[in-house]
Formats: C-alpha cells, structure tokens, sequence
C-alpha cells in the first residue's frame, strides 16, 4: 500500500491514519512502516508529546510481535520525547504503557501506581480512553495480587464504560479481551458468559479480518469447551487457526483449544499435530501435551515437561494453577507421591490466595487424589466431596465428571460399595454425552474390575503387584509396561505402603490369596 503512494504528498498525521487503517486490516507489518513514517515526521517537525504517542504505539506492536528488546527501544524514545514537556495525555498513555511493563515484570506495586497515574491524567484532560484503560490496568494488578473481589469489580466497571460506547474502538478491544481473559484464567464462567455477549456483538461490527476478531472467537471457543459445547469450540477454535496470517497468537490459542478437544474424545494422533502447531506459533501447549503424553502410556515424559512447565511460569499464577493439578495427575500415575505432594501444596496456596470456586475445587480434587494415593481415606472423602458440589455447582461438566471418578474410587474404599457405583455410572453418562470416550472407557472398567483391586489399589499397581507374583523383576515390569525401573520402584513402593507388607515375597503371597496372581 505505501508503494502506491508519494511520501512527499503526506503528512505525518496522513501516515498515522495510514497506520492506523492498515492495522485494522491486520496488516501489521505495513501498519508499522507507516507509523514508524508518521514518527518521523512528528518528531521532525519538533512535535514531542505526538511523536511519543507514535513510540509508545510502535512499543506496544513489537511487544505483540515477541521482540522485546525493539520495543522497549520505541519505549525509552517516547520517554525521552516527553522528559521535559509540561504534562498531557500522551503522558497518560505513557504511564499506561510503562503500567503493564511493569506488571509483567511483576513489579505490581510499581504497575498500580503507574495505572493510578494514568486514570489521574485522564479525568483531568478528559480523556475516557485513558480512564478506562488506567481503571482495566488497577484492576489487573489487583487480580495479580489475589485480590480478586475487588479486581474484577474494576474491571467490570472498566467494561461499562465499554458497553456505553465512551471508549474508543482500539482501547474497546483491549478491554473486551483483556477481561475475558482473566475471567477464563480464573474460570469466572458466568462473568464470562455476560461479557462475552456484549463482545460478540461488538466484534460483529469489524471487519472479518479486523485483529480482535480471531481473540473474540478463541474466547468464545474457550468458554464452549469449558461448558461442555466441543463441538461449538473446536468449530471455532478451527476458523481461527485455519488462517494464522491474522493473528498468530489467537492462531496458536486455537490449535491448542483444538488440541484440547481432539484429546479428550481420544483422537491422540490429531491432538498431537494441534499442540504441535500451537508450538511453531510461540505457544507451549502445556499442560494439553504432557496430558497426551499420558494417556499414550508416556507418564515420566510427561512428568518432565511438566515440571519445566511449571518451573517456567512465573507470570500468571491462574495458569500456574492449571500446571499443577496437572503435574498432581501425572505424578501419581508415575507413582511419585513426592512430587504429587509438593504440587498439591502449591495449588493449594494458589487456592487459598485466590479464593475463587473453580482454584478450591481444582485444589481439593488434587487433594483428594493425593489422599487416595497414600490410603488416606477420610481425607479423600472429605476432599472429593466439596470438590464435587463445587465443580458441579460451576457448571463444568468434563471437570465435574473426573472428580466423580475420583470420589466413586475413595467411597469403594471407604467400603461404600453401592454409593461408589452410582457415583462412577453418573461419571460414565457425562462422560459419554460430552464424547470423552478415553474416560468413559477407563471408568466403566473400574465398575468391571471392582472386586479385583483391594485395598486401594490402583489399576497401574495391580498390573505391577500381578508382574511381581509371576516373578518378574523391575527391569522387566519396566520394559513390559513401558515405564522406567525407577517408576517401577515407587509402585512397588506403594503397594508395600497399601498391602502393609515389606517384601515381595509378602507382596507376591497376597496377590495369590486374592486372585490377583
């Protein structure tokens, strides 16, 4: 587009709205030679307080872009620019700009008293653009602290100035994204299902190619997998990945939501080309691949990643939480109860800061599994049980299901035989109305397998205790269950715990006198 035209014809106000129109259309590298343009002749023609707003926005870009380092270049310029100029809107936006630096950088104090700088210049101007997003950044901080009541409570606010149509079209978007975000962060579903509504109807105003499009859809992709809707969520998450000239973030957002789908209905092959798309995008597909990695039989793989994952997130403790009960399932299905311990300990802390429905019920679910693991039965029960009215009480079906599971195989062990029943057919029913075949699968043959695991047992353990009674040793067990010795050691380890014994001849006697040899 600026081949066609002769730069000496335009001014650079003609270049910003140049940049501005080419944004919108999603062509984000024309988008930035022109405003790299209309910097240049601001800053020519001695106009600071504009020639900043030009940096601040070429910041903000690379920042969209993953270059870090470009950005925080344009950033000191539009400092720079404005060290000595008498105090205006562009200081605003600056302020907001350096806001997020900072709240990304963790420096939450610093980021709110920057956000509260913002708001402050732009009630004196008037500014609603920068009221808006300076009361959106508190907001954000606030829920970054754990304090989410009072958070969320600005970012609704910030919203309302949004559905009033006093916040112009750029900061609309922002703000429409932002806070979706965060409410599926903090799987907040009827506050996301409110403001959802409000932001498909203002993305149905854009163009179809307009950058906020695809962020509005892999939202609402989201929210539809959260609720139980696969199909609807991998429909969209589809049309976004399918054209990731757009937006390469929501492109790698939706393969990974379509990596998501694909695993739970048990298309491993297809989930796997997803999160692996999703990785070429700049996205790490955890906890999804270390989830797959799993269910291929692949458990200390898994564990690995997934402890580099969680190792790795130091930004949104949300996030971090999802992580972690994730390591807690992979950990015990490796057997290593001290990892699965530490894990739960985090997630609870995280619960306990947050103090949201769906980060207590992922922490007691963790809990309860954890419980079960080491004979723990009260514990379990107790656990399980609010877990199950919590997850249920949120509407989330697939999350609902799997605590089921896990409550079912605590009560069998609590020697609550028909309860357990009920509670593990409730599970297979939702399982199979959402296609989540792998886990129906593995829960009807707990119903099918019952009166073969004593004490606690699990399916993984019951398969080593048999190997151990036919008199294999770990190296074999290892190679015929695909698992290492190690992994072998800490089953073996278990099962000791569980059966009271100290041997493997002991071990091996009451497999024969329970017919599990």
């Amino acid at each position: 587009m600026l081949r066609d035209i002769e730069p000496s014809h335009l001014t650079p106000a003609d270049f910003e709205g140049l940049a501005d129109a080419t944004w919108w259309l999603s062509k984000v590298g024309e988008s930035i030679a022109a405003r790299q343009r209309a910097y240049a002749g601001y800053a020519a023609d001695g106009n600071d307080p504009r020639a900043a707003f030009m940096a601040g926005r070429l910041a903000v870009e690379h920042f969209d872009r993953g270059e870090p380092a470009v950005a925080m270049g344009w950033l000191m310029k539009a400092q720079r620019h404005l060290g000595d100029q008498p105090e205006s809107v562009e200081h605003g936006f600056l302020a907001l700009l350096q806001a997020n630096v900072a709240r990304f950088q963790g420096d939450l104090d610093g980021s709110m008293t920057l956000a509260e700088e913002a708001t402050r210049i732009g009630q004196r101007f008037g500014n609603l653009d920068l009221v808006a997003m300076g009361i959106h950044d508190q907001g954000l901080v606030l829920v970054s602290r754990g304090r989410v009541r009072e958070g969320m409570a600005l970012l609704d606010e910030a919203m309302t100035s949004v559905i009033a149509g006093e916040v112009t079209s750029l900061f609309t978007g922002v703000i429409y994204c932002s806070v979706l975000d965060a409410c599926l962060d903090l799987t907040d579903l009827g506050r996301a299902g409110e403001w959802n509504e409000a932001a498909l109807a203002w993305c149905d105003t854009l163009p179809p190619d307009a950058p906020f499009t695809a962020l509005c859809r892999i939202n609402r992709a989201q929210l539809a997998t959260l609720r139980g809707a696969w199909s609807e969520a991998e429909t969209e998450a589809r049309r976004v990945s399918e054209d990731q000239t757009l937006n390469s973030v929501a492109a790698a957002r939706g393969f990974y939501e379509t990596g998501e789908i694909r695993r739970r209905i048990g298309n491993l092959t297809v989930a796997e080309e997803a999160f692996a798309r999703a990785r070429e995008l700049g996205l790490e597909p955890q906890p999804g691949l270390a989830l797959l990695r799993l269910g291929q039989g692949k458990a200390e793989p898994a564990l690995t990643a997934l402890r580099l994952a969680v190792d790795g997130e130091t930004e949104n403790r949300p996030r971090l939480a999802r992580l972690l009960a994730a390591l807690v399932e992979i950990a015990l299905a490796a057997g290593d109860l001290e990892v699965a311990k530490a894990a739960s300990d985090d997630l609870g802390r995280i619960a306990v800061e947050f103090a949201t429905p769906a980060l207590n019920a992922a922490a007691s679910t963790a809990r309860g599994a954890l419980a079960l693991a080491q004979g723990d039965v009260p514990t379990a029960l107790e656990s399980l049980r609010g877990a199950c009215r919590i997850w249920y009480e949120l509407r989330l079906p697939y999350e609902s299901a799997r605590a089921r599971v896990l409550y079912g195989i605590a009560l069998r062990a609590a020697a609550v035989e028909d309860d357990a029943e009920l509670e593990l057919r409730a599970a297979i029913s939702a399982f199979e109305r959402l296609g989540a075949a792998p886990d129906a699968a593995a829960t009807a043959s707990l119903l099918a397998g019952a009166d073969e695991r004593p004490r606690g047992l699990t399916a993984r353990e019951v398969e080593v205790l048999r190997l151990v009674a036919s008199g294999k040793t770990n190296r074999d067990i290892a190679v015929e269950l695909v698992i290492s010795e190690h992994t072998v050691a800490r089953h073996l380890q278990n099962i000791f715990a569980k059966l009271d014994v100290s041997s493997r001849s002991a071990a091996t006697a009451f497999a024969f006198e329970h017919g599990l040899a």
